[in-house]
């Protein structure tokens, strides 16, 4: 991590969305329909996530939520290429947001839910946070999905039993 707080910030974001693209790219794309368990997001759903994390995320980190929260979000494309092209579109459309902010403006504060049925008050700086752990969350859910699809578990943080490092 180098230079200011936002910079720090954007390096990390950088390194761990070049992870998750490796995970999303590893998924097979003849198994989109998999869904683990009846509660549970099919593989298609589940890798629109992160699209419609940017989405939410651009939303909060604008003050724009709860006004602009409808609960509806758009449908995940047919097709996984255009899911991962989406994907890497709305990571440099977010990217290019958070760069171009003032630094200072990062602490200024957004509303965004703090607890169940409660809006509050948090950082901008914050919530980027939040949501990049969140991200990394869903990557954690979604390599489960790449095994059980039959697909090879890339190095995330260290090696896997697909991609060992001796």
């Amino acid at each position: 991590m180098s230079g200011s707080a936002k910079q720090g910030f954007l390096d990390i974001y950088d390194r761990e969305h070049a992870i998750t693209m490796k995970v999303l790219r590893s998924y097979p794309p003849d198994r989109l329909d998999l869904r683990p368990h009846e509660q549970c997001r099919t593989a298609r759903e589940l890798g629109w996530v992160f699209v419609l994390e940017r989405m939410l995320g651009t939303m909060v980190f604008n003050n724009r939520f709860p006004e602009q929260m409808t609960g509806e979000t758009p449908e995940p494309p047919a097709t996984w290429d255009e899911i991962l092209d989406a994907v890497e579109s709305s990571h440099q459309d977010y990217r290019e947001l958070i760069d171009g902010t003032p630094d200072d403006a990062l602490n200024d504060e957004v509303r965004f839910m703090t607890g169940p049925g409660t809006i509050g008050e948090i950082s901008r700086m914050d919530w980027l946070w939040f949501l990049l752990h969140d991200e990394i969350h869903h990557r954690g859910q979604f390599s489960i999905y790449l095994r059980m699809a039959g697909g090879k578990v890339p190095s995330i943080y260290g090696p896997s039993a697909d991609e060992p490092w001796m």
